[in-house]
């Protein structure tokens, strides 16, 4: 793969990235504007920010690989 387009390629991936890790911030947003968290709740925003940290990892690997 070329250069660019692995470059591309890495750019496509971390938009996406972006996009699903913003997406659960705002999901974390709403539960933690709730006085208290059902005991589903407090698994959910558990569960976000394993998700948020592996997605964070994740772009930091691919903006390392990309330079």
């Amino acid at each position: 793969m070329a250069s660019s387009e692995r470059i591309e390629s890495a750019s496509a991936a971390l938009e996406e990235l972006l996009r699903q890790h913003h997406d659960h911030e705002k999901r974390l947003d709403e539960l933690n504007k709730k006085a208290w968290l059902t005991p589903e709740e407090e698994l959910e925003s558990k569960q976000l920010k394993k998700l948020k940290l592996r997605l964070k990892d994740e772009m930091e690997s691919l903006r390392r690989a990309a330079s």
